[in-house]
């Protein structure tokens, strides 16, 4: 019973992250809101795998799991992003921001009633997940080397992003990911986690933005 509960368990740490890194925001804590919403990326993959080992899926993980996106990569992200880049009121930045949380809501439900069997190597439209890793990503990235916002830049990425998450443009999942690599899996993940220990934010942006710009290709050249 308990290892039943335990990808539930895992999707509530990753809803714990999501509220964490709201509290990190408001209190102008931007390294450590950025850093929560990976860790709840990476919770957010492992709770997944979890109930396929464990054969524990259900329609209420299913369900906590949406929802538990939606507070992680939707308004998390939202509001960091809001702390981080404008200090004061600006229409603009609420206007796009808004537009982020409401695509981010309408790929969660585009994703929940699109049938699985359509979904085994590939997502159609940008996880929310990446979405929220990508502008995690470039915080960190700009805390670190640039220290000064560009608004202007940041709310182009936003829409991009926003645009991306409810496109037909195909973007690989684990899965997919997995079976492209095959036995060069663990020499990636090695490679990864060293560039990680040495320049995390570079290697944090290189990765997800990596994925958001070479996703695409790759699937139209091993899956059309």
């Amino acid at each position: 019973m308990i290892i039943n509960q335990l990808a539930n368990f895992v999707t509530g740490l990753s809803l714990a992250c999501g509220f964490l890194s709201i509290i990190f925001s408001l209190e102008g804590h931007f390294t450590f809101a950025s850093l929560t919403i990976i860790i709840a990326v990476i919770l957010d993959g492992l709770d997944g795998q979890i109930a396929r080992i464990c054969r524990s899926s259900s329609q209420f993980g299913k369900e906590m799991d949406s929802l538990t996106d939606v507070i992680s990569f939707g308004v998390a992200p939202s509001i960091l992003g809001y702390s981080f880049i404008y200090h004061q009121f600006q229409l603009a930045a609420i206007m796009g921001l808004l537009f982020y949380l409401v695509c981010s809501v309408m790929r969660l439900a585009k994703f929940n009633i699109t049938p699985k069997e359509k979904l085994v190597n590939y997502f159609y439209g940008l996880p929310t997940t990446a979405s929220g890793a990508i502008l995690a990503s470039f915080i960190l990235l700009y805390r670190k080397y640039a220290q000064v916002p560009q608004p202007l830049i940041f709310l182009i990425i936003v829409i991009i992003l926003s645009l991306s998450m409810i496109s037909r443009i195909r973007y690989l999942n684990i899965d997919g990911i997995l079976q492209i690599l095959g036995k060069k899996t663990i020499l990636v993940l090695v490679i990864a986690s060293i560039c990680l220990i040495i320049k995390p934010q570079i290697a944090l942006f290189v990765i997800f933005w990596g994925y958001l710009i070479s996703s695409p290709f790759i699937v139209k050249k091993f899956y059309s």
